[in-house]
């Protein structure tokens, strides 16, 4: 004999109903809750990945008028070689699709170097380009890329990567630098092997690095040296294949447009380990140099926008944004341009 009453029965499956409205509605705050969350995310990514419009196009490297540089904003066109006006750099971004972490051109020549991703790690090349940004040829690398150049006239470019380390800051890093012509398709893959002259004097050290290649013309350049705890701004001639000892404290040199300054970034008295360096300037026939405006740590190859006016990367909240600031130390440091990095200037001989 069931000993239970209808009315016990009934307050059970009220209990029941209760129990199970209370999970629905413990289950409907939760998925709301992770529903608002994701909104919350997706709306932050999209912050994050606002900036500058970039649409894909067409990008060529003879193009008058036009600044070419790696995107760093988030999206389907980070790390891509991005075009967009001189006169309007805040206006649209073409992406040409070809993704480089270091980037430069000249004459219609360009040098992209890139990441291989394998299944096991990422190996670096270096691809040479034509104006219409097809490969030409490429070139295996032996570290991570961290400098690239063009001659002016667009028949030499130069690289440079990290064999071991990955920071000019300290002492533990080794570079190799190479140069090729585009001509002969003659590779130097190591100008470590050319002859160092210091204080006029051959210079053999174990501890040789050479980084940082500015070109003033299809042979003739400048580089840094670092030997003996000491930087030095060198001429090198690649015929030669002689590096000459000019001025010291110089890294990463950028040659003016007129040939005669030297933009460089220089250890300074005081400043961190980690942030040594001011951007300054150096005039080639008098040795005299001169700090610009700009007071924040470079770490940066600049390149000369015009006789005037020099370009560099800051970090930014995509990683780097590109600034300019006055080559005769006046003005004030200006930003340029949000979320790139590696800029040229096309058009231009």
């Amino acid at each position: 004999m069931n000993s239970r009453t209808p009315m016990a029965r009934l307050s059970r499956r009220n209990r029941l109903l209760v129990l199970v409205a209370a999970v629905l509605l413990l289950s409907g705050l939760a998925t709301a809750a992770t529903l608002h969350a994701a909104g919350r995310a997706a709306e932050k990514d999209r912050a994050q990945a606002g900036g500058p419009p970039v649409r894909s196009g067409t990008v060529t490297l003879d193009a008058p008028g036009r600044s070419v540089f790696r995107n760093m904003a988030w999206g389907p066109h980070r790390d891509e070689i991005t075009s967009v006006s001189t006169a309007d750099l805040g206006g649209p971004r073409t992406a040409s699709g070809i993704r480089c972490l270091r980037f430069h051109t000249a004459a219609g020549t360009g040098i992209c170097l890139q990441a291989v991703h394998g299944r096991l790690r990422d190996t670096y090349r270096a691809a040479v380009l034509d104006s219409h940004l097809r490969e030409l040829r490429h070139y295996d690398l032996a570290g991570v890329p961290t400098r690239a150049r063009v001659s002016p006239d667009g028949r030499s470019v130069a690289w440079t990567v990290f064999v071991s380390g990955d920071s000019y800051a300290g002492t533990a890093f080794s570079t190799r630098t190479s140069v090729l012509d585009t001509r002969t398709w003659t590779l130097d893959r190591d100008l470590e092997a050319y002859r160092f002259f210091l204080d006029d004097r051959l210079h053999r050290a174990s501890d040789l690095n050479v980084w940082g290649v500015t070109f003033a013309d299809a042979n003739r350049f400048y580089a840094t040296v670092a030997t003996g705890g000491k930087t030095y701004l060198v001429g090198g001639d690649r015929e030669a294949r002689t590096l000459h000892a000019l001025h010291t404290n110089v890294e990463c040199p950028s040659l003016s447009p007129d040939g005669t300054r030297i933009a460089y970034k220089k250890r300074v008295q005081g400043a961190s380990s980690d942030a040594p360096w001011r951007l300054y300037v150096l005039d080639l026939r008098t040795l005299r140099e001169s700090a610009t405006a700009e007071r924040r740590n470079v770490d940066d190859q600049a390149v000369w926008r015009d006789g005037h006016t020099l370009v560099y990367s800051l970090p930014g909240d995509y990683g780097s944004d590109l600034w300019t600031v006055p080559a005769d130390g006046s003005g004030k440091p200006a930003l340029a341009l949000k979320a790139a990095l590696a800029p040229a200037f096309t058009g231009r001989s």
